[in-house]
């Protein structure tokens, strides 16, 4: 892994996001058996599963009956903002909420808080954590701000096969994954993981 304690940070993977979802990302739900991967690896070496999930009130400047770009939503206690069913999140995840508040769009997972009010900021800082590996959805919104607000305080590396993007316009997830990189994310995949282990 690393000599820098890392937490892996899976960023809404939720219902309304995969396919058959309100705000569905194209093959979203294909990220899902390889976080699943990562989700192993990294509870095998009791470092930090983090989830982070939009978790909207029923109205919400966020929402274009409301005035805002989305559609309904992830919506607090609904079926659509469940985590996707087949994501094998661990007992001890931390899960932490954004969106809440009616007033903000909130994508970036540094906007979050867990259950009892704490900023991911200040958990991850608590757990002494150095780096860390962000994957999940979308690449273009939510995965691309939390990083580049990971890369305040973090080393980061950017999970190239466990993401994807809405891409409203055709070529989005592609300049998103060029600005993340191009603030000093990295690449990295399942498979290089497991050669750098080996070397």
């Amino acid at each position: 892994m690393s000599l820098l304690r890392p937490a892996l940070l899976v960023v809404d993977v939720q219902n309304d996001f995969c396919p058959g979802g309100a705000l569905a990302v194209m093959q979203g739900d294909r990220v899902v058996p390889v976080l699943n991967r990562y989700i192993e690896i990294f509870s095998k070496d009791k470092n930090p599963v983090i989830a982070s999930r939009d978790w909207h009130p029923a109205r919400t400047k966020h929402f274009k009956d409301f005035g805002g770009p989305w559609p309904v939503h992830c919506a607090q206690n609904t079926p659509g903002a469940a985590f996707h069913p087949a994501l094998k999140l661990p007992p001890r995840t931390i899960i932490v909420s954004k969106g809440m508040d009616p007033e903000k769009d909130s994508y970036s997972a540094f906007q979050a808080i867990d259950e009892r009010g704490r900023p991911l900021l200040g958990i991850l800082k608590d757990l002494d954590v150095k780096e860390l590996w962000i994957g999940g959805l979308a690449t273009d919104y939510c995965v691309k701000a939390s990083v580049l607000d990971a890369l305040k305080n973090f080393k980061v590396r950017l999970l190239m096969d466990a993401i994807k993007g809405v891409n409203i316009h055709p070529d989005d997830a592609k300049t998103a994954v060029e600005e993340m990189l191009k603030a000093g994310a990295r690449k990295m995949t399942l498979e290089q993981r497991f050669k750098d282990k080996q070397e």
